[in-house]
């Protein structure tokens, strides 16, 4: 997500330390760069013009000629006018009498039926009893698709053969209201482009079931065309918000930055990956920080605690701190991290020169390295994971042949596992009680 966009920010801001008093020259030198790095992102022109004047009006006045680290101040400025352009957050409007309804729309194949069923499983974890509701009887694959995650998501799917969208979703919701649902998710039908007939029908829709929410369900990765097609559907139908798709494949990042300032509709929701749990709730704070490569801590909290198991990782933390930290709890904790999403957007969430670092990795040779670990310790016996001291030449042997890989990587593992372990004894021996944890 940014990649092009952040590597071309970050160089900008390394170049604009360099200097110590800053010039009106200097400012104007990296202002030109940074529009010329959100152009080829594909911001919207106009949101890109404000968006510098802005920055240059603040970054040449006393507000940085007075400041310490005119450098950093300049950089503290771009990400206000960041956070500024990016809009407000605001959250699903849940209020009114039950079941509340949310609508979505959007064109065909910007991922509204995924979106559908990711906002059901996160509003049923926060305590909601969710009903979807198969509003797209145009595309059986789009009704067997919704009952498909309904299934996993153990959230039942209304549907009706031969009854037109309008009416099922008057009838979806009685249903709904009887059985004490308090929200219903509608997946409406898309259109391979904006047409009147679309239109008439999520009118009447709206008119049947008056929702509290109407989410636009837009592909990120049409870049300007997102912004367009938001226009679009704006001028026909009331969009309360947006749920931008597919910004995991977004390396450039224009329709996140310019989608809101040009159709002044908030953005509620991003979907960031394939898993039914790769939905973010929109922060434009966070979200100015990983654009400008400072990375998200907070999101990496939140991805740790919703991943990993409290409990295993303190149970691991008293045994490393009593020198019984074994390879076992070695693959427990990558298992653990490995349940937190693809490697590529927890790396991409580290701040400052880790980031910048773990930008330089590949995400896929990460991964490998995850598989081959994981494979290695998976091929050693119960005792040996817990008694590597067993490990000699011949069990080592056994190991990679069982693992398909070498004995070097074998022992390279090993390695780091001593490596670690003397670590811990430093860190006991000098009495500190803060226990370095892989998260958690």
């Amino acid at each position: 997500m940014f990649e092009n966009l952040t590597n071309r920010l970050e160089g900008i801001f390394k170049q604009l330390r360099r200097h110590g008093k800053l010039s009106e020259k200097d400012v104007d030198d990296a202002m030109r760069e940074v529009r010329l790095a959100l152009l080829e992102a594909d911001v919207n022109y106009g949101v890109v013009k404000d968006f510098i004047n802005r920055v240059r009006e603040r970054a040449i006045g006393h507000e940085v000629y007075r400041a310490l680290n005119p450098a950093q101040q300049v950089i503290k400025i771009v990400n206000e006018e960041l956070i500024a352009t990016l809009g407000e957050p605001e959250r699903l409007n849940l209020i009114g009498s039950r079941p509340r309804t949310i609508m979505l729309v959007g064109l065909q194949g910007s991922g509204k039926t995924t979106a559908a069923g990711k906002i059901a499983g996160l509003l049923r974890s926060q305590g909601e009893r969710v009903m979807l509701v198969a509003a797209d009887p145009y595309r059986p694959a789009a009704v067997r698709q919704l009952e498909t995650l309904g299934e996993r998501l153990n959230i039942p799917v209304f549907f009706e053969a031969q009854v037109p969208p309008p009416e099922m979703a008057a009838h979806a919701k009685d249903k709904a209201e009887k059985g004490g649902f308090t929200v219903i998710i509608l997946d409406t039908a898309g259109r391979s482009q904006l047409d009147q007939a679309l239109m008439d029908e999520l009118q009447a829709i709206q008119k049947r079931i008056t929702p509290v929410e109407v989410l636009l369900v837009v592909d990120a990765m049409t870049w300007q065309e997102a912004v367009n097609i938001a226009k679009g559907f704006r001028q026909v139908t009331p969009i309360t918000g947006l749920v931008l798709t597919k910004m995991d494949g977004d390396a450039r990042g224009g329709a996140a930055i310019s989608i809101r300032s040009v159709t002044g509709v908030p953005i509620k929701f991003l979907g960031t990956g394939e898993a039914l749990d790769a939905l973010e709730t929109y922060d434009p704070g966070r979200l100015s920080s990983r654009i400008l490569g400072m990375g998200d801590v907070i999101g990496l909290i939140e991805k740790a605690e919703l991943a990993l198991d409290q409990e295993t990782a303190q149970a691991q933390a008293e045994r490393l701190m009593a020198g019984e930290f074994t390879l076992q709890d070695f693959a427990d904790q990558l298992r653990q991290v490995r349940k937190m999403g693809p490697l590529g957007q927890i790396l991409e969430m580290l701040p400052g020169g880790m980031g910048q670092m773990a930008r330089q990795i590949s995400p896929q040779d990460a991964e490998k390295q995850f598989k081959i670990t994981e494979a290695i310790i998976n091929s050693m016996t119960k005792l040996e994971r817990h008694k590597p001291d067993i490990l000699n030449a011949s069990r080592r042997r056994r190991i990679a042949a069982g693992s398909g890989t070498q004995v070097q990587d074998v022992n390279r593992l090993i390695k780091q596992y001593r490596d670690a372990q003397r670590l811990f004894k430093t860190i006991k021996k000098s009495g500190k009680r803060g226990i370095p944890r892989l998260f958690g």
